[in-house]
């Protein structure tokens, strides 16, 4: 009896001592946090700081050396073609020999023809707009008779808007080209009249707001001096500079969007012209980047006006990519297997470790071309001691 009892009793403790070993040996579920491989939009953006500055601007410079009269304009004051913006009481100018007359003389010549040059283009451009509304129309009909396809009509119609900005470009280089002569025949006056103590008047070139008073004061100038600087201040545009590797997916006609600016709502642009020449820049690292300077539109140039002025800092999201409707798994999800990109799936509890294969990326998603389908779980923030077939609970 006694035998049988220290049978008993060391079963018992066989028994206790294997359970005891299976509890510390048995692995524990590691706690994680999963998230739904879902379908969705995804967009993906070249994220810098722009500038906004007016498109057209003209800096008015003194016609001859003199004595500055006090400008009484101040930045913000609206003014008009011919205004009078400054007075500049001229200095008794030195009698001019004759090598220095005859090539004053000779400004004023060339002003004149690169006047007439830039009337004769003025013409040539409204000429080329008036061919091109006609073509526009005859197009048109044709599209509706549907005759020709409607993307022909919407070249067309480009061609025609291109046309009418080179009409507005070929405007100012005529009032540009009116300016210098201007400025040519100023330089000669001390030649024909006695100028000594004489006032000149300097008129705005344009219709525009004064957007800098370089001079202020009352003080002693000379000939080309710059005086003040007017623009539109409802043309703006956006400059931004991004990494040239950046400005190779930048399309010209990509839309952006403006952030950042101060206000609540965003603003939207798009991609006019990416400049051909980089530059170098500093970073605030230290490092040497090589820059190229993008420049934007604002879809909606009345309601940016309002809101934004010339030099005002920005932020601008360029669009380089996006679709609709893609599989889209959150990008700290994924890790790397080689050269092969990775997740762990979560099923029946277990940690299941795939491949997959990534298409287009941003900085929170990225696009899942194959390995995953939609509604699937995986686990975001992977610890490195995770491994395949593990057990997990999900949070």
């Amino acid at each position: 009896m006694r035998r049988l009892l220290l049978n008993v009793r060391t079963l018992m403790s066989a028994v206790a001592i294997g359970a005891l070993l299976a509890v510390a040996l048995w692995p524990r579920s590691s706690t994680v946090e999963v998230v739904a491989v879902s379908r969705g939009p995804l967009v993906v953006t070249i994220d810098e700081e722009g500038v906004t500055r007016v498109r057209e601007r003209f800096t008015v410079s003194s016609p001859v050396a003199g004595r500055l009269l006090r400008i009484e304009l101040d930045p913000g004051d609206c003014v008009v073609r011919g205004q009078i913006l400054a007075r500049v009481r001229a200095e008794p100018a030195p009698l001019l020999d004759e090598r220095s007359r005859a090539e004053a003389e000779a400004g004023v010549e060339s002003a004149r023809a690169a006047l007439g040059r830039a009337r004769a283009d003025e013409q040539r451009a409204r000429a080329t707009v008036d061919q091109l509304h006609r073509e526009v129309t005859r197009v048109r009909e044709l599209a509706e008779s549907r005759v020709v396809s409607s993307q022909e009509l919407d070249a067309h119609e480009a061609d025609a808007k291109i046309a009418e900005e080179s009409v507005n470009a070929a405007v100012f280089a005529v009032k540009a080209a009116t300016s210098d002569l201007q400025r040519a025949e100023a330089r000669l006056l001390p030649t024909r009249t006695s100028a000594a103590g004489r006032t000149v008047t300097v008129g705005s070139p344009v219709d525009g707001v004064v957007l800098k008073r370089i001079r202020e004061s009352e003080s002693t100038v000379l000939a080309g001096d710059p005086l003040l600087e007017i623009g539109d201040p409802q043309r703006l545009e956006i400059v931004s500079d991004v990494l040239s590797t950046d400005a190779v997916r930048v399309k010209t006609g990509a839309r952006a969007i403006v952030e950042q600016w101060g206000g609540d709502k965003k603003l939207h642009a798009s991609v006019r012209r990416i400049e051909p020449a980089g530059f170098t820049k500093i970073s605030a690292l230290g490092v040497e980047e090589q820059r190229v300077n993008v420049v934007l539109d604002f879809v909606n140039p009345s309601a940016a006006s309002r809101a934004l002025g010339d030099a005002y800092r920005v932020e601008v999201r360029i669009v380089v990519w996006e679709a609709p409707n893609v599989l889209r798994v959150p990008t700290s999800a994924l890790f790397r297997d080689g050269e092969s990109w990775a997740v762990y799936r979560v099923r029946d509890r277990r940690a299941l470790h795939t491949i997959v294969r990534v298409g287009q990326q941003t900085g929170q998603e990225a696009e899942i071309v194959a390995g995953l389908s939609e509604d699937e779980r995986v686990i975001v923030h992977p610890a490195d001691t995770l491994r395949d077939g593990a057990r997990v609970n999900s949070q």
